[in-house]
């Protein structure tokens, strides 16, 4: 009897292990159905939906606004756009058309000036880390010297500035001829992020810190900084500001609203872009990376239209 319970355990032990290994098998075997599933459906997706457009195509496979169909041709932003369509300047298939969301088809022929205009393909971001005594534009009947001086033969893409620095004011300014971005990055609703250094005239008191802390109702409207701190402890003429507020020198009048002239306004950050390792007056061209992240940038937040 004894020996009869020694080998019913021995039993025992192989009768587990033959079920582990049983378990096993069954276990590689449906693993191996579902990947044989996964490539079936891959097959079977590819076959009814044939082959697949390059992205570029795709995007401009649909209908799209005229404004919007401008600045893809790198002409201007969208919002830049709204006026020269208003203006008569655009035609679509030889008729003047005045309705910036007029819908644009990509068998459509659209001219500017009379000169037909298509998409641009090459997408061109740069830095530049912006001197005093340039302004922002693409010329200056007055011969003043501009942005577009200091790229000079980086190529032929048309570029254009996103948003304005005055032409006292200095660093970080993006250009490119992506107007979709640049649509993205001058609306209010994405709230994009810019932060100055500025020079006053004379340290700024404490009850002027507090008092544009709480915001100022300036003559087109209430502004308030996002952040306010001395930049330098020993010198409280130099302030930081952070604010998202893209209105016309705003910074400069914020500051004029209580007294104080402005003596240097240098933009530090703009986005997630700093002129880290750009010498003043010098440019480059931006990463993947910091594109994608500034396509990517606060757009949970953005209120729907």
């Amino acid at each position: 009897m004894k020996r009869s319970d020694n080998f019913s355990k021995f039993s025992a032990k192989k009768k587990n292990s033959a079920i582990k290994e049983a378990f096993k098998q069954e276990k590689r075997k449906a693993k191996q159905e579902r990947a044989v599933a996964i490539e079936l459906k891959k097959k079977q997706a590819a076959a009814s939906d044939g082959p697949k457009a390059p992205l570029l195509l795709r995007k401009l496979d649909k209908t799209m606004p005229l404004n919007k169909y401008i600045a893809h041709c790198g002409i201007c932003s969208r919002r830049d756009a709204v006026p020269l369509i208003k203006e008569g300047k655009i035609k679509v298939n030889g008729v003047e058309i005045l309705e910036p969301g007029f819908k644009v088809a990509p068998e459509d022929e659209v001219s500017y000036l009379n000169k037909k205009v298509v998409p641009v393909k090459n997408l061109i971001y740069i830095l530049l880390n912006k001197p005093k005594d340039y302004i922002t534009t693409a010329s200056d009947p007055q011969g003043r010297k501009t942005v577009f001086d200091l790229i000079k033969g980086m190529g032929t893409e048309r570029l254009y500035p996103v948003g304005r620095l005055d032409r006292n004011t200095t660093g970080v300014l993006l250009m490119t001829n992506d107007g979709e971005l640049t649509q993205k990055l001058t609306h209010p609703s994405h709230e994009v992020k810019k932060i100055y250094e500025v020079k006053l005239d004379r340290p700024l008191e404490k009850s002027h810190f507090e008092r544009m802390l709480k915001g100022l109702n300036l003559e087109d409207g209430f502004v308030k900084p996002d952040a306010l701190a001395y930049a330098d402890a020993k010198d409280k003429s130099v302030i930081g500001i952070e604010l998202h507020s893209g209105r016309n020198r705003i910074v400069r009048r914020m500051f004029e609203f209580l007294g104080y002239d402005v003596k240097n306004l240098d933009r530090v950050m703009f986005a997630n872009l700093t002129k880290k390792n750009v010498e003043r007056g010098k440019w480059r061209f931006l990463q993947e990376k910091e594109v994608r992240l500034l396509k990517f940038m606060n757009s949970s937040f953005v209120r729907k239209q």
